[in-house]
């Protein structure tokens, strides 16, 4: 139940009375209301350059906000049953790096899952914070990362009384979900914050039987990427906060890195979208399950792909699933989900979110229609009868631990040298290496380089997934902490 008037977009509302008033600027942006690049107008259109805008009295200003800002973040907290409500645009990333920035100092303890984004890693390289890392459970059967188990979060716990917090994927990149709820209540008990990284799980806030949000569950930070599912701008997000920090300490920290040149088009596009979700939401939503588990039941009747959901809970590493989120295994048919992510890209103009060693994800949100998931069906049919094949000797997992030797900020800042990857076994990694998306680490600094990870690398590469985070741009070369 809203208690504010979430009809309302006070951003989107005061940059239409600024475009009313024809003001002539004499300030930055150069363009001057595009003006001054007619090729970009021409491409953009000049309603979007007329309110590409700078920070002025009428329209707030995103580091200190006291007016049309002040009231959309209060909008937006209600709309989210949060505290409060920070406006984001540099990406989710910034989000997640000013949560533990927030409540994590350099030599601090954080708990957190290892399949994090790469975002989580680089806060605690900025931070100098160092991570304990629960290791999520697998499915061997799809070679996926689960969710954090009560158990390994309770021996987490138990080992580190004197960790700051614990950081929770809510939910992972394929739809599992933690148990949220107890997680929140047992480091809440041990006087530990609760930050959750809700980059996928936007519609949790709006949908009818979604798994639980953060901000429900009583966490006190959540970083929310409306521009996923949420149908805001690319790099636009919303941080989300409960009562146990203090906001003015959240915005200062958030500050340290974001933009000073806030963009009114990513601004008005978090508002408009926040009213939209607020409004029809539930059944904006209720629409794009509908459509997720038609396909997933299209696409199991085809054989040989396994369209999977709701039957992989357990109560403890798969404690709820994202129906929403369309996640395929495809090794059955020999073929690993890179490949049939290229095959429908390059053959059949459909453009999925991401393929690794076994499994693509499609998402559905709130733009998909029927016909265009229907073309999806109908594709990955054909592709497996026309390219199926033996699946002897695909590799069959997609997440190895990592044997974690020194903290990451440590790390990344040693003295370093350059070795073949296929020469470095033994050494202890100064960078990353992932594949985008999901960017969520094969190695992050300060691991220890094994064989097992080196043949994943090698893999990865032979199978046209795209590889990330060296130095060297085309990962052949790593840096390797001089010890």
């Amino acid at each position: 139940m809203h208690l504010l008037d979430q009809g309302k977009a006070p951003i989107y509302e005061a940059l239409l009375k600024y475009k009313s008033m024809r003001v002539v600027p004499f300030d930055v942006p150069g363009h001057k209301q595009g003006r001054g690049n007619p090729e970009l107008t021409e491409f953009l259109g000049e309603k979007c350059l007329s309110v590409d805008v700078n920070s002025m009295k009428p329209l707030d200003n995103l580091a200190h906000p006291v007016s049309v800002i002040k009231e959309a973040e209060e909008l937006a907290a209600d709309a989210f049953g949060a505290d409060h409500a920070f406006f984001m645009v540099n990406g989710t990333t910034s989000a997640v790096q000013a949560m533990i920035m927030s409540v994590c100092k350099q030599g601090e303890k954080i708990i957190m899952p290892r399949n994090v984004h790469r975002s989580a890693i680089n806060a605690l390289i900025i931070s100098g914070a160092i991570p304990v890392y629960v290791n999520p459970g697998v499915n061997n059967m799809l070679g996926i990362p689960l969710g954090m188990s009560m158990d390994e979060v309770k021996r987490a716990i138990n080992e580190n009384p004197d960790a700051k917090a614990i950081f929770i994927n809510n939910p992972t990149y394929y739809g599992i979900c933690s148990d949220l709820r107890a997680i929140t209540e047992l480091a809440h008990r041990h006087n530990m914050y609760v930050l959750v990284d809700e980059a996928h799980g936007t519609h949790f806030y709006f949908g009818a039987d979604m798994p639980v949000s953060a901000m429900a569950a009583g966490a006190d930070m959540s970083a929310v990427s409306m521009h996923k599912t949420g149908g805001s701008l690319t790099q636009s997000s919303f941080l989300l906060k409960n009562a146990r920090l203090s906001t003015g300490h959240v915005r200062q920290t958030i500050n340290l890195t974001q933009t000073t040149s806030g963009s009114y088009l990513l601004l008005s596009s978090l508002d408009i979208s926040r009213r939209n979700l607020a409004l029809d939401g539930k059944n904006i939503f209720g629409k794009a399950t509908s459509l997720a588990n038609y396909a997933r039941e299209e696409i199991n009747k085809i054989g040989g792909y396994y369209a999977f959901s709701t039957e992989l809970i357990n109560g403890n590493s798969v404690f709820d699933f994202d129906q929403t989120k369309l996640s395929i295994h495809t090794r059955e048919i020999g073929l690993a989900g890179i490949e049939v992510y290229d095959i429908l890209r390059d053959d059949y103009g459909i453009q999925i979110e991401f393929g690794d060693i076994g499994n693509i994800l499609a998402i559905i949100s709130v733009g998909d229609r029927a016909l265009a998931l229907e073309r999806l069906v109908s594709s990955l049919s054909e592709i497996k009868r026309l390219y199926m094949k033996d699946k002897t000797g695909m590799l069959d997992h997609e997440y190895i631990n990592p044997e974690v030797v020194m903290a990451p900020q440590q790390a990344f800042y040693s003295e370093q040298r350059s070795v073949a990857i296929k020469d470095s076994t033994g050494y202890i990694s100064g960078e990353f290496v992932m594949a985008y998306p999901p960017g969520i680490p094969i190695l992050a600094p300060g691991e220890r380089i094994t064989e097992e990870i080196i043949d994943y690398i090698a893999y990865a590469k032979s199978k046209g997934c795209f590889l990330t985070g060296t130095e060297d741009m085309d990962i052949k070369n790593i840096r390797v902490v001089e010890v």
